[in-house]
């Protein structure tokens, strides 16, 4: 099977997907999006889950803390790897292992006896989420025109916002009702029932030839450095930024990432391919979602120790304070994919991430409004800052997967997650760095100007993306 022509547009080079029966389209489509979205509330459950646990397997909170910690070090960890694997051996079979792996994992932590199992189980449950998620964006690339991602990954981007506010509702009725460990025993059909839908999902696998094999020393450092760095950023509210422990973190980080740069440029094997690595839009795509995420996922983190110490709200009405932001990202991102289609990536990723500075500096001015005025303004800011965030995650992973060619579109995918699991510890290790132990005498309109500050950042790769299209593109 011959390699698909480049289309060169105005702006950078298409590569189109192969032929795909409407029905392979549709059903890539649903994978793809129950995939990420069982990834996603997961993760928000389990934050309404974790008081439970701790009293059920009589842990100290920095015990139940590594529930959390774990899984994500394995994410991070895997993510690109992963990719690269489903680039090899195929997507749709990274896709099924990865969500079997995910539930027989998440009916493991169910039955755990105790809290070192189920940390121990967590990692393994993120090495199966490292394999499923690249695999989710890659069958888009794979099934849909590069010119035509911007629909499906709108949809994906909501859903995702969806689940992720459904997350701490559904999982307060779950503990509440039944215990923590419903919880886990949630995803195991979910997880089954989307593994059986993914068989369904026909997508030619890629030519062994045309894609170069795993090279292992690369994927140790690549793996090793960027655990370390989620490692040294997940504990920074703990020691600091000037803290021994931080920045003896940041040195093995340094010395790991220089050993994998190194490597990758002498190796015959890379894990991110040359074609990759040289793509402007794609790194520059990166660097945009992970400054974005830090300055959105960082002034959140913020917002909710401010609104439930400082304001006096209790959970349920700090989640109310800022369900503008998930309505906001639901309904901007179909907008958004109009948007990518109409006036280009660089144009609708700037003025998204214009409305998340806005919203962010929105959020600091709020801060100084009295408890009683101060609704209207957070929840003006938490919408701007939602429809932004939607805005940049359309144009930006549009971008990253479109302009892939269909051969690199599970690293690429990998690349894609790791900036989104990479960008919200560093917003909330800026933020917790520059907060007090107690929030009430902690300046936060000053630490949400700072988060405003590095979102901000994005514009410079922002500007590097490709404008509109001049020449259409076939289909």
């Amino acid at each position: 099977m011959s390699a698909a022509p480049e289309i060169r547009t105005g702006a950078s080079v298409v590569t189109p997907a192969p032929a795909v029966p409407p029905l392979t389209r549709t059903l890539a489509l649903l994978v793809s999006i129950t995939g990420a979205m069982l990834v996603a509330l997961d993760g928000t459950v389990l934050l309404v889950a974790q008081p439970a646990l701790q009293r059920d397997l009589h842990a100290a909170p920095a015990q139940v803390q590594w529930t959390s910690t774990a899984y994500l070090l394995a994410v991070a960890a895997l993510l690109v790897v992963a990719g690269r694997l489903g680039d090899r051996y195929g997507h749709t079979r990274l896709l099924i292992t990865g969500l079997v792996g995910f539930a027989v994992t998440s009916a493991a932590i169910a039955l755990a006896p105790g809290i070192g199992w189920a940390v121990a189980l967590r990692a393994a449950q993120g090495v199966c989420a490292a394999l499923l998620q690249p695999a989710t964006l890659a069958l888009l690339r794979l099934t849909h025109p590069a010119d035509r991602l911007g629909g499906p990954i709108a949809l994906r981007t909501s859903a995702i916002g969806v689940a992720a506010a459904a997350g701490p509702l559904l999982g307060g009725v779950l503990v509440a009702e039944f215990g923590w460990r419903a919880v886990f025993w949630l995803n195991v059909p979910v997880a089954l029932a989307v593994a059986v839908l993914a068989t369904a999902v026909r997508v030619p696998l890629p030519p062994r030839a045309g894609v170069p094999r795993l090279g292992v020393p690369g994927a140790v450092l690549l793996a090793a450095a960027l655990a370390c760095l989620v490692h040294v950023l997940a504990g920074v509210p703990e020691h600091g930024w000037t803290g021994g422990p931080t920045w003896a973190g940041l040195a093995v980080t340094g010395v790991l990432a220089a050993g994998f740069v190194v490597h990758e440029r002498r190796t015959a094997h890379p894990i991110v391919p040359p074609a990759v690595a040289r793509a402007v839009p794609v790194t520059a795509s990166m660097a945009l979602l992970l400054l974005t995420a830090a300055g959105m996922f960082g002034a959140l983190f913020v917002l909710t120790f401010f609104l439930q110490d400082v304001r006096g709200l209790d959970p349920l009405a700090c989640g109310l304070r800022v369900l503008p932001l998930t309505v906001l990202m639901v309904l901007g991102a179909p907008v958004a994919a109009r948007a990518l289609r109409r006036y280009g990536a660089r144009r609708a990723a700037l003025t998204g991430l214009g409305l998340v500075v806005c919203g962010v500096a929105g959020l600091a001015g709020a801060a100084r409004v009295g408890a009683a005025d101060a609704w209207l303004a957070e929840g003006v800011a938490c919408g701007v800052l939602g429809g932004g965030f939607a805005a940049v995650m359309v144009a930006a992973t549009g971008t990253v997967v479109g302009d892939a060619p269909p051969g690199y579109a599970g690293v690429v995918g990998g690349l894609k997650q790791t900036a989104m699991n990479i960008g919200p510890t560093l917003g909330i290790a800026v933020a917790a760095g520059m907060m007090g132990p107690q929030v009430p005498d902690t300046p936060v309109t000053t630490v949400l100007v700072v988060l405003a500050g590095l979102g901000a950042l994005g514009l410079v790769p922002a500007a590097l993306l490709p404008g509109r299209c001049q020449t259409p593109v076939p289909q």
